[in-house]
């Protein structure tokens, strides 16, 4: 009996797995809080160098700017340059008459020099940011991209350890760690006094904050039937949408970003309190041999889901059967998942789409500027095209599959951007539209390979093979905002990089295998027999009878049948005694 048709006893789908949906929002929520926070946390306010004796007569400022500051060649005043010396103005006192722009430009230009006195910011649309406590604008400006870059370096990391570790010790206690060290680590980020020690509390809360990306997904599904992971995923990956869409309105209401920060992260605190209720994987408790455990929240699962199961009827001796071939599974290693070579093309494959899916996404999330909107209205409208867009996964899926859904909406995402760039300037609100598109092609992209990775790996090496995948992803969305500085190279090469990208990613997706309506892997072996199922792989005949090879004990042989059932060759082992051999 394998775990199927225990969860088939118990139900696979009912007020059990509904109820541990909801108990594991917060998480989902809490998630795009954090990630798409430097949207606001590191916003850069319109700035110029600060100014001695700046007139407060409004009608004297625009001579005064054109006396002080070069210009760029759009035509707006330097926000990182000043003139060492003013220039001239037309008259020697500010109030005789009008001063025009235009008598300034025969006079010769004045060397120029950085902010000396430093900077002031126009603090109509944010009172603070990280930008404006460290000044990291101009010549810093690099470190202010970096803070998302150390966050999702942080990430990467914790993709790693929770994955391995949640596979070694379980889901809940890793879980209770990540949301432990995320509060901690959120409230030491917010008291930050230096540039050097918000930095480094920041990686460290995106290793925490991983510890959620590996572990939600996998303990909803492990007690999901076939039938309803599809329903299920989509619905909770709705949550990181209205996460995101949160997220607009806090960072509306809050402009400070230590009290934005310090928002986000206390509803850790009632997310630790839920954790009583959240419960552990049967499936994983059974794999590692903790019957009675498993046994009792299987039973918990039952009565919640109005199920006539007994204390007998889930006997000892058949989970213990179920758990007996589990217990002489190695404890899992990354290793692992390239040893056998079915798991070896499946985890390649998946390094290389998640790489895209987050390179893309982010680029296109952490970007809200240039679409004639302000930041907060951005926001809110890339959070409210991700609903559509879990209606386009939820159906394709269902009907397309995941693969081709996967290459799909990674077409889409590379589309979008492909036609923006041939876009002119003037049509600003088609390239609107394009950069939306692209924003829910790419969130599609994400929802998709959360569900379809979580079915490729079989349970002893889930949690171990989304820690692989997220690791790769996470590479990827630390180098999202490094490559947006590309723009000083050529102004749409970050665009070309987020696109080419995607196109990568959509061509390895159709190299997966289908996993629709295919019932959850437990083992290597399930992973490794189907390669041999859907190849029409038999390693020593085509039909009949194959070779006779000497058994371990050496006693028996055994050989090994090929039958054609539609053109498919199934492999089947059968023992024969060594006398029957003879014969």
């Amino acid at each position: 009996m394998g775990f199927e048709e225990l969860l088939d006893q118990v139900g696979g789908f009912g007020h059990f797995q509904l109820w541990n949906v909801a108990l594991l929002a917060l998480p989902r929520v809490l998630l795009p809080l954090h990630f798409l926070l430097p949207i606001f946390l590191a916003a850069v306010p319109a700035h110029r160098c600060v100014l001695p004796g700046t007139p407060a007569n409004v009608s004297h400022q625009d001579a005064w700017l054109e006396a002080s500051f070069p210009r760029e060649p759009d035509g707006t005043f330097s926000s990182c340059l000043r003139f060492s010396h003013p220039r001239a103005l037309p008259n020697t006192t500010l109030g005789g008459g009008e001063q025009s722009p235009g008598e300034l430009e025969g006079q010769p230009e004045p060397p120029t020099e950085p902010c000396p006195q430093g900077w002031e910011y126009n603090s109509s649309e944010f009172s603070s940011t990280i930008a404006t406590e460290w000044d990291l604008v101009c010549e810093r400006k690099g470190l202010n991209r970096a803070t998302s870059t150390f966050f999702f370096a942080g990430v990467l990391v914790g993709a790693v350890a929770f994955g391995y570790l949640s596979d070694r010790f379980g889901r809940r206690p890793l879980l209770l760690v990540a949301y432990v060290s995320t509060l901690v680590l959120g409230l030491a980020s917010a008291a930050s006094v230096s540039y050097i020690m918000f930095a480094i509390t920041r990686t460290l809360t995106g290793t925490a904050l991983a510890g959620f990306t590996i572990i939600v997904m996998p303990l909803e599904l492990e007690w999901l039937d076939v039938g309803h992971r599809t329903v299920a995923g989509v619905l909770s990956s709705t949550f990181w949408t209205g996460g995101v869409m949160l997220l607009a309105l806090v960072g509306y209401l809050i402009r400070d970003w230590r009290w934005l920060l310090l928002a986000v992260t206390l509803p850790c605190a009632p997310g630790i309190l839920s954790l009583w209720w959240v419960p552990e994987s049967a499936r994983w408790l059974l794999t590692q041999g903790r019957v009675e455990e498993a046994r009792g929240y299987l039973l918990r699962c039952a009565r919640l889901n109005g199920r006539p199961v007994g204390e007998h009827s889930l006997s000892r001796e058949a989970l213990s059967k179920v758990a007996a071939g589990e217990r002489m599974v190695r404890r899992p290693s990354y290793l692992d998942l390239f040893r056998t070579p079915r798991l070896r093309h499946i985890s390649l494959c998946c390094m290389v789409v998640w790489f895209g899916v987050n390179f893309s996404y982010y680029g296109l999330s952490l970007d809200v500027s240039g679409l004639g909107l302000n930041v907060y209205q951005t926001q809110l409208l890339f959070g409210a095209v991700e609903l559509p867009s879990k209606l386009l996964v939820y159906l394709s899926v269902r009907h397309a599959g995941r693969r081709l859904t996967q290459a799909g909406m990674l077409l889409g995402t590379a589309l979008a951007l492909g036609i923006r760039l041939l876009l002119s300037s003037e049509m600003g609100s088609w390239s609107t539209t394009l950069a939306v598109m692209g924003k829910g092609f790419s969130e599609a992209a994400f929802t998709t390979a959360y569900l379809f990775t979580s079915e490729l790996y079989p349970t002893v090496l889930r949690q171990t093979g989304m820690g692989l995948t997220a690791l790769v992803g996470r590479l990827g969305g630390s180098l999202a905002p490094l490559a947006a500085l590309l723009d000083g190279v050529w102004l749409s090469l970050p665009q070309l990089a987020y696109g080419g990208t995607a196109l990568l990613a959509a061509g390895t997706a159709l190299l997966l295998p289908e996993t629709r309506q295919a019932q959850l892997p437990e083992t290597i072996q399930d992973v490794e027999r189907k390669r041999c199922v859907l190849r029409g792989l038999c390693q020593h005949t085509r039909l009949g009878i194959g070779a006779q090879i000497p058994d371990a004990s050496g006693t028996t042989r055994r050989r090994h049948v090929c039958t054609c059932v539609s053109g498919v060759y199934i492999l089947q082992e059968e023992e024969i005694p060594m006398k029957q051999v003879h014969d």
